[in-house]
């Protein structure tokens, strides 16, 4: 018996719904690993992302997180961009 799949509301949205992402970069620019909670975030819009960082970069700085640099699916948008006044 085939089950049907889930509905939207109970599965994780794929990348092609949430295109927009930060890479959370140290003071050299490499990417670095951060808590679960800061890790792998994706956004339906480039407003949600850059409210998503602008509600934790204190958060972020915390974790090690030197700058962000956005992306739209691969194309980079912007970046990077200092967490340290």
């Amino acid at each position: 018996m085939n089950l049907p799949d889930q509905p939207p509301t109970f599965r994780q949205p794929s990348a092609a719904e949430r295109p927009w992402w930060w890479r959370l970069e140290n003071s050299a620019g490499a990417e670095i690993t951060v808590g679960e909670e800061y890790a792998d975030q994706r956004f339906a819009s480039q407003a949600d992302a850059e409210s998503w960082v602008g509600e934790y970069w204190s958060d972020l700085a915390a974790e090690g997180v030197d700058a962000v640099t956005l992306f739209e699916h691969e194309r980079q948008v912007y970046g990077p961009m200092s967490l340290h006044a």
